[in-house]
């Protein structure tokens, strides 16, 4: 049986993996807003396993691409209406690469094998992100 030692060594290793990789595809302002947002005793614990699992052991497995899990994502996150969680992976998915025609097309996909009001909605949430994005990005790179 591995030491308690071992095992908060592994969780540490899968958090810092996890916090790195967030950080690349959400961007360093909403990691920090959404840690700063869910900080309490009570929250803290779901941010923890969010990084060190979603992130940490999932985003760092060999075998699919950055490009290829956000394609994955915004498929599931989109027929679940997880509207939210959508609207930052739709950043994400731009970050990680992908064009907003591919964006597009995984949202139709969803609107024929999921139904056309989940595909609506995803193209509400997808829209605003690319448009939020795009304004980001201009400001970036005008103050450079």
């Amino acid at each position: 049986m591995p030491s308690p030692k071992a095992i908060e060594d592994a969780h540490k290793t899968l958090f810092e993996e996890g916090i790195k990789i967030r950080r690349d595809v959400a961007g360093d302002s909403y990691v920090d807003h959404s840690l700063a947002r869910h900080s309490s005793d009570f929250s803290r614990p779901l941010q923890d396993i969010v990084t060190e699992v979603g992130w940490g052991w999932i985003w760092t497995r060999p075998g699919l691409d950055r490009k290829q899990r956000s394609l994955i994502n915004l498929g599931m996150l989109c027929a679940l209406n997880r509207s939210t969680e959508l609207g930052v992976h739709v950043r994400g998915a731009l970050r990680n690469g992908l064009s907003e025609v591919e964006i597009r097309e995984a949202l139709l996909q969803v609107g024929g094998y999921c139904g056309l009001p989940a595909a609506i909605e995803g193209f509400r949430v997808a829209e605003k992100a690319i448009e939020d994005y795009k304004k980001e990005e201009g400001s970036i790179k005008s103050k450079l």
